[in-house]
C-alpha cells in the first residue's frame, strides 16, 4: 500500500498497485482505498474481497489496465450491491460503504459492468466435424457467432448448438430461409440453422446473434450470404437449456461433414 499526504490540498490517498496473474485473489487491507491492477495481458479470472472492517462512507475504487473476463466480488461480511462481473480496461469502478445495513453501493461504473464486448479466439474452420467455444462466463447475456469464408466438404446444413455442460441437440424451435432466384425455408430442431440447401462448394459469410430471454431460454437471429453465387439467408429460433449456458458448437445436421475453409469466432457481452 502507498499512502500520500498532500500538504497543499489536504488529501490522504491510499492505494495499492498489483501486477496480477490469472486466478488472482486480492483483499483490501485496512486503509487502502484504491487498487490498480496492471497485468501483462487479459486475465481469465480474478477475485476482489472488500476490507473486513470498513468505516461508514468509505469508498473503494478498482481499475485494471487489462480485461479481467470473469470477476468475483466478496463483501467480506458485507453485501456488494451491483458487484462487478468483469473489469473493462481503464474503466475504474467505485463503491461506497453504508454501515447501518453493511452494504457496498456502486457510485461509479454502473451495476454489473458487463457492457464491453469480449472477443473469443478465432478458430480456423479448415478441419473437423464441429468447432466448439467453451468456458463462456455465466454472466453473458448476448453472443454473436461470426463466419468468414466458411465451407465444408459436404451438403449438410450448418447448425449452431448451445450447451450447458454439453451441447444441446434437441428442442430447438425455428427455421431458416434462403433467397436466391426463389425462396426456400427449412425448420431445424437440433440446432439453429445457419444456412440451408448448400452445396459442397458453398462459402458462407455472416453472423448470428444469440440473446438471453430468461430462465435459460435463448433466442437467435442471423443473416448470412454466400460468395461466388447469389444467395442470402435469414434465421430465427429459440431453445430452452437445462442449465446455464457455457458453450457454443458449430456443426452440421449430419455431424459428419468436415469443415475445409474459413474461420469462425464469437463475441460476448
Amino acid at each position: 500500500m502507498t499512502a500520500v499526504l498532500s500538504g497543499t490540498n489536504g488529501l490522504l490517498q491510499s492505494y495499492d498497485y498489483q501486477v496480477s496473474t490469472t486466478g488472482f485473489s486480492y483483499t483490501f487491507a485496512a486503509g487502502t482505498q484504491v487498487l490498480i491492477i496492471e497485468p501483462a495481458g487479459t486475465l481469465a479470472t480474478g477475485t476482489i474481497i472488500m476490507p473486513a472492517a470498513p468505516a461508514d462512507g468509505m469508498t473503494i475504487t478498482v481499475e485494471s489496465t487489462q480485461q479481467v473476463t470473469a470477476l468475483t466480488m466478496s463483501g467480506n461480511g458485507g453485501t456488494v450491491v451491483g458487484p462487478a462481473v468483469q473489469l473493462i480496461p481503464n474503466q475504474p469502478l467505485s463503491w461506497v460503504y453504508r454501515t447501518s445495513n453493511t452494504s457496498w453501493y456502486p457510485v461509479y461504473g454502473g451495476a454489473g459492468r458487463a457492457t464491453a464486448l469480449v472477443s473469443g479466439t478465432s478458430v480456423a474452420s479448415t478441419s473437423g466435424t464441429s468447432i466448439d467455444f467453451t468456458s463462456i462466463p455465466s454472466w453473458v447475456k448476448r453472443i454473436t457467432v461470426m463466419f468468414s469464408g466458411v465451407s465444408t466438404n459436404g451438403t449438410s446444413n450448418y447448425l449452431v448448438q448451445l450447451g450447458a455442460g454439453s451441447p444441446t441437440t434437441s428442442g430447438y424451435l425455428g427455421a431458416s430461409s434462403i433467397v436466391t432466384t426463389g425462396v426456400s425455408c427449412t425448420n431445424f430442431t437440433t440446432g439453429f440453422g445457419v444456412f440451408n440447401n448448400i452445396g459442397a462448394a458453398t462459402v458462407i459469410h455472416g453472423s448470428m446473434t444469440i440473446t438471453a430471454f430468461g430462465s435459460n431460454v435463448w433466442v437467435a437471429s442471423g443473416v448470412s450470404a454466400i460468395s461466388g453465387a447469389l444467395g442470402t439467408m435469414q434465421t430465427g429460433g429459440s431453445v430452452t437449456l437445462g442449465g446455464t449456458l457455457d458453450r457454443i458448437r458449430i456443426t452440421t445436421v449430419n455431424g459428419t461433414d468436415t469443415f475445409d475453409a474459413g474461420s469462425i469466432n464469437i463475441l460476448y457481452e
